[in-house]
């Protein structure tokens, strides 16, 4: 059997596409990638959420495996939202890469260190709050595209520094390019930032028994966590969230934030506890508790 890996066209997306072929490969499988165009990639000049959310990157290839056209999709984990798709399951999630998220300025300053006035681009409601909250004297702009063009608006100056995760400069072998990476204690990653998540049909088990290999026990409980959080909370790219596990013995620790975009209200909780679900949960309970509600009321 092939089996045929539906994936965006970016290069990251390509990079994730190829690492997820070569493992299979090297365990004796037979993969093919085939590139497909989603709404995400082709809308640009307008808000992620108003084309769909974060799910905007999904939807194309999920209708394609739905088809029977592709066995397997790989997608960066915090872009599935919580609800899948009916027929479709995550069957995999590999090894987390470093979670956190890092500043590229024109200049090489560090976030503390930039000027009053200075222009951050991202297009994250998650990055537009922390910025705003920790350096009310930064100028914030929208900012979309990929890895390679947001590094290039910043090298032509159409801003002063730029946010990416990560993870993705660590995969593009840009990572020597940031001049600072942000401490998630208090610059909050996205759930499930740094994870590669695997989604097949729900009834394929020929291709769920060939990347259960792929799947890493501690990571997929880290997620877990991240992710009951924000199904708890309801939440999406709509609502500036953040939520990251760690494991810490046979524990986890979870911190999460949920604020405004203008950086104006933020609360925050943390926790310990053994089940990632019920971590989850009970963190969003404490977010709730202390005035989240009504940052998430539409």
């Amino acid at each position: 059997m092939v089996i045929r890996i539906g994936s965006r066209g970016s290069v990251l997306a390509r990079w994730q596409a190829e690492h997820v072929q070569a493992l299979l490969l090297a365990r004796g499988h037979e993969a093919r990638i085939q590139l497909i165009t989603t709404t995400g990639d082709r809308v640009q000049d307008r808000r992620l959420e108003s084309v769909g959310g974060k799910g905007a990157f999904l939807k194309e290839i999920e209708e394609a495996m739905l088809a029977g056209e592709v066995e397997l999709a790989v997608h960066s984990l915090k872009d599935v939202p919580t609800a899948l798709p009916a027929g479709l399951r995550l069957c995999a999630i590999l090894e987390r890469a470093d979670p956190r998220d890092a500043v590229l300025s024109a200049r090489g300053s560090r976030f503390g260190d930039l000027p009053a006035g200075s222009v951050i681009g991202t297009s994250s409601l998650r990055r537009q709050c922390q910025v705003r909250a920790l350096r009310p004297d930064l100028e914030v702009a929208d900012l979309r595209g990929n890895v390679d063009t947001r590094i290039r608006k910043l090298r032509e100056g159409s801003c002063d520094a730029i946010i990416l995760a990560l993870a993705g400069l660590e995969r593009l072998g840009r990572a020597g390019e940031a001049s600072e990476v942000l401490d998630p204690a208090t610059f909050v990653p996205a759930p499930g930032q740094g994870a590669i998540a695997l989604e097949c049909r729900s009834g394929d088990a020929a291709v769920a028994a060939a990347v259960a290999p792929l799947n890493h026990a501690p990571t997929a409980r880290e997620v877990e966590a991240e992710r009951a959080l924000l199904q708890a909370l309801g939440g999406g790219c709509n609502v500036p969230l953040g939520a990251h596990a760690v494991t810490e013995g046979r524990d986890l620790r979870l911190t999460a934030f949920v604020g405004r975009a203008d950086g104006s209200s933020l609360v925050r909780a943390e926790r310990r506890g053994k089940d990632p679900a019920a971590l989850g949960r009970a963190v969003a309970d404490d977010l709730l508790a202390r005035g989240a509600r009504a940052l998430l009321a539409p």
